[in-house]
């Protein structure tokens, strides 16, 4: 068993425990993924089996498309709705007298290249140790901002309505983000909230796409389950050249697909790549032999990534 699996992860597990019932439902201890969700979120998790896992490092930059609902009334301890509440005792009428206008500044603002401070508590490690473990004990430290893309945040209308009323005199509104890998789309609430003067936290996180893999091409774990018991799970798979379609690809005959299974180096004239990308480089059938790295100066690949027994 090898390739990527794109699995539709519920809410309520982390992604660690998404890879755990994977391992389980396919019997293969060679399991990972790629971009972490939050417990609360759910969505696209691209899982990767086999020496498919290898290939991981390929994926880690792809651009996410999400929907999510941004609460407008208070801010959370961890920017979305399984913190504690942390600001806005007083928000009914600040929220009541937002218009669509503050709301179409405030999201423009946001568009293109920002900065982003990342969360107390998200994975991130500083000095080596992860910050939610630091934000768990009550401690904050500085955190350096870095520079993410917004490629697109809009807001969505659900039933004709832009923002939906709750009882509790919050309002929530409901957007699509498509952003560069690293982005938090909880500060992307909490800053959006800023521009409007008022607390806001994630109320809803949905990852949609994450490269080219799409919500529509994802199973969930039960219909996975299903697939396994059925004998049809390898028809759910993803190649491992296409999960890197991405990629450029060299189409390699039989003695440098022996050079390659050596780690020789393939020298290229022709070509148009930047320095430093990765190639895919297939034998005479169309399959993944190995993933290279383009040196501009010499012409030529070396493989980094060798799959071929």
């Amino acid at each position: 068993m090898e390739g990527t699996l794109v699995i539709d992860k519920p809410a309520g597990m982390s992604s660690h425990d998404v890879v755990a019932r994977v391992r389980k439902i396919i019997a293969t201890r060679r399991v990972g993924h790629t971009g972490t969700l939050d417990p609360f979120a759910t969505g696209v998790l691209v899982v990767m089996i086999g020496k498919a896992t290898r290939l991981m490092q390929f994926l880690s930059g792809a651009e996410k498309e999400y929907e999510a609902v941004i609460r407008l009334g208070y801010a959370t301890d961890s920017g979305d709705r399984t913190g504690r509440r942390v600001s806005e005792n007083d928000f009914q009428a600040k929220t009541q007298s937002i218009r669509q206008e503050d709301i179409e500044v405030a999201i423009q603002s946001l568009r293109g290249e920002i900065d982003q401070t990342p969360p107390m508590y998200s994975a991130k490690k500083v000095k080596g140790q992860k910050l939610y473990e630091l934000a768990r004990r009550g401690e904050e430290i500085e955190r350096a901002s870095v520079r993410v893309t917004i490629s697109a945040f809009e807001t969505i209308e659900r039933d004709g309505e832009l923002l939906k009323e709750n009882e509790d005199g919050t309002r929530d509104l409901a957007v699509r983000v498509v952003c560069s890998a690293g982005t938090y789309v909880r500060t992307l609430a909490e800053d959006f909230g800023k521009r409007l003067g008022l607390g806001a936290h994630l109320a809803e996180l949905r990852r949609t796409r994450a490269g080219a893999f799409k919500i529509e091409d994802a199973n969930t774990l039960e219909q996975l389950s299903d697939l396994a018991e059925s004998g049809l799970l390898e028809k759910s798979f993803t190649s491992a050249d296409a999960t890197l379609a991405h990629l450029p690809a060299l189409d390699l005959n039989a003695d440098d697909v022996r050079r390659v299974m050596n780690g020789l180096d393939l020298q290229v004239e022709q070509t148009v790549w930047p320095n430093r990308q990765a190639v895919r480089l297939r034998d005479e059938s169309g399959e993944l032999t190995a993933v290279g790295i383009y040196d501009e100066t010499q012409k030529l690949v070396h493989p980094q990534v060798v799959l071929a027994n």
